[in-house]
């Protein structure tokens, strides 16, 4: 599938998707910071970069007590990721303050990440599924975080390497009509 937008956006936007088909090779560490180094440059309320990450190299020790984190459809296909990335928002700031922007400003941390990924053609693909409760307590996720989402990186793969129910879902999705997700003035259904 091609994707094509209904108004002019840069290309990386059209490029980038959440395929699952990974070689396995290892994500090399300084591959990784880029991507962090991406992430850090995000926007967020009063510049708080509330957002943590807590990641694992496949073949190194950090690597497995995230992988356990995930659910079983998802070990599947993460078990050839080069690299996991639990996503955390600090909730309330230091000095005590709430934050209502931390999950906005995680996931504009994610975005950035994300793109930087698709720029080095490495694989990035942002789940919901594992166990963010067990996360908390396995990763010492203080109380003042949230833990949002986990990211499996890694160089690309086949799709012949998929479970077969996987293999039909490797492909870029489409997308709603912008006229359905925007409103001028007044929410409406």
């Amino acid at each position: 599938m091609t994707r094509v937008a209904q108004y002019p956006v840069e290309p990386q936007f059209l490029s980038r998707w959440s395929p699952r088909a990974m070689s396995g090779e290892p994500v090399a560490e300084e591959s990784l910071l880029r991507l962090f180094e991406a992430a850090h440059w995000a926007p967020s309320g009063g510049n708080s970069q509330g957002w943590r990450f807590v990641y694992g190299i496949a073949g190194q020790p950090e690597f497995a007590p995230l992988f356990d984190l995930l659910a079983d459809g998802n070990k599947i296909w993460c078990q050839r990721a080069g690299a996991l990335i639990v996503v955390l928002s600090q909730t309330v700031l230091d000095g005590g303050r709430p934050n209502p922007t931390h999950a906005f400003d995680a996931g504009a941390a994610t975005m950035s990440l994300a793109l930087q990924g698709n720029a080095m053609g490495l694989y990035v693909h942002t789940m919901g599924g594992f166990d963010a409760d067990r996360a908390r307590t396995s990763l010492a996720v203080p109380d003042n975080f949230a833990v949002n989402v986990m990211i499996a990186v890694g160089h690309p793969g086949r799709v012949e390497d998929l479970p077969e129910r996987l293999r039909e879902r490797e492909i870029q999705s489409a997308r709603r009509p912008v006229a359905e997700l925007i409103f001028k003035g007044k929410f409406a259904r």
